[in-house]
């Protein structure tokens, strides 16, 4: 619980607050259309008991005048909000998944063998999505939805204080449940992105390796992993549309028994008191019942992907939180010009504790020279070749650059100086120039 207040208050400060003058320019923006939306029950009253009554014309003209304003209203407003929040957000996706890929790609070389690509390909591009709904329309509709039920409520209680008090029991009843439900749901969404992930790198492995696979008869134990990892992922999504089945179903039925108690209560009331509650009284007051509920209905649908989108920035987070190798407080010293004199010195090296690939190695290859590294397979050839490239680090000892700590010196600096033909060989898909 305590490492979701982090991330939620992380998420606000460093993406919600510095939008914080376009979200209320939307925030605006909605309570206008929200309530230009409550003119059409207003009018419809009027309408009812007034202008078909009397026959009216004018009136009747003055009525269209006013919804159909309102209407032109609403159109602009949503043209307004999709303009300015939709787009934002859609532009604060791209920078996100700027800034991650910026952020990966600065990480160290031990983080990616211990993680399938994948797995990052899915942070950096759908991780980050989730930010629609907080930057975009979903917050500014959870607050104008809120804004609006608790505005038609006022109005319905000026209508019929009884009827209101009956239907704001279920509607409570239905909060609760959708708050609850929301707690429930987000760890199951963060767990399906764990999920997607790891079925995703392990698809991403079986198409890279397709060669392997076929060389050693292996299609079966790859298609039996898929189909775990795809199973795995159904049960997931099995969980969280039960759980939302539940709030959805629940509203329903608590909604329904606040529209058959209204027809009730409405009847009563117009039978007994029909100077004092009127037929346009009742369809007026069941009009704002829909714009009462229809944003509550709105906001468990928003909750849910403010829910989703907070599970994936949460991964988000703890990837940008990752130190990078460029950050290490050692390494203050930048290389200029080198002439490439390379030296170890007594240099130890374990990829597991207590299980030494290197061992107090010494090695001096002056520049101008070639250096040649003969072994067995496992001997530490390659890894000896990593330490020089600076892909890893010594756990013990030196490695020198022209009498310079490797350690210390900065790794732009040294790695323009380097070239590196690797054993494994890939090939990008560009041009020869790029």
């Amino acid at each position: 619980m305590n490492e979701s207040r982090v991330s939620v208050n992380s998420v606000f400060k460093s993406i919600v607050w510095p939008r914080r003058n376009l979200l209320f320019v939307g925030l605006i923006l909605i309570v206008i259309s929200r309530l230009a939306s409550l003119v059409l029950p207003w009018q419809s009253k009027q309408l009812i008991d007034e202008v078909v009554g009397t026959k009216d014309y004018n009136s009747l003209l003055n009525v269209i005048l006013w919804v159909g304003s309102a209407v032109v209203v609403q159109a602009i407003t949503s043209f307004l909000l999709t303009r300015i929040l939709s787009v934002e957000a859609q532009h604060l996706i791209s920078r996100l998944r700027a800034q991650v890929q910026k952020k990966v790609l600065g990480l160290p070389i031990d983080f990616f063998d211990n993680i399938k690509s994948g797995d990052l390909v899915s942070r950096i591009m759908t991780d980050v999505e989730g930010v629609r709904n907080l930057v975009g329309t979903g917050v500014v509709q959870l607050i104008g939805g809120t804004i609006t039920s608790i505005v038609s409520v006022f109005l319905m209680i000026e209508i019929s204080p009884q009827m209101t008090g009956y239907t704001l029991i279920p509607v409570a009843i239905f909060g609760f449940v959708a708050l609850k439900a929301f707690g429930y749901i987000r760890p199951i969404f963060r767990e399906r992105r764990k999920i997607n992930r790891e079925v995703t790198g392990r698809l991403t492995e079986t198409l890279n390796g397709i060669r392997v696979i076929k060389g050693f008869n292996a299609e079966e134990q790859e298609i039996k992993s898929f189909e775990i990892g795809v199973e795995k992922l159904f049960l997931n999504v099995k969980k969280s549309m039960t759980s939302t089945a539940i709030v959805t179903s629940s509203g329903t039925f608590l909604l329904g028994l606040t529209s058959a108690g209204i027809l009730g209560i409405g009847g009563m009331l117009m039978m007994d008191n029909p100077d004092t509650f009127t037929f346009g009284d009742f369809f007026s007051f069941t009009l704002y019942l829909g714009f009462m509920i229809a944003p509550i209905v709105q906001m468990s649908n928003i909750g849910s992907q403010l829910t989703e989108a907070l599970a994936g920035l949460d991964r988000t987070e703890e990837l940008m939180q990752m130190k990078s190798e460029h950050d290490s407080e050692l390494r203050t010293s930048s290389l200029g010009v080198i002439k490439g004199d390379i030296k170890f010195e007594n240099v130890s090296f374990a990829y597991e504790d207590d299980k030494n690939v290197l061992n107090n190695i010494t090695i001096d290859a002056p520049h101008g020279s070639v250096t040649a590294l003969v072994g067995s397979s496992g001997s530490g050839k390659s890894t000896i070749a990593s330490l020089v490239a600076s892909f890893l680090t010594p756990d013990e000892g030196k490695i020198l650059i022209d009498g310079k700590d490797l350690a210390k010196i900065t790794l732009n600096s040294y790695r323009k100086n380097l070239g590196v033909v690797l054993q494994d060989e890939f090939l990008f898909e560009a041009t020869i120039r790029q």
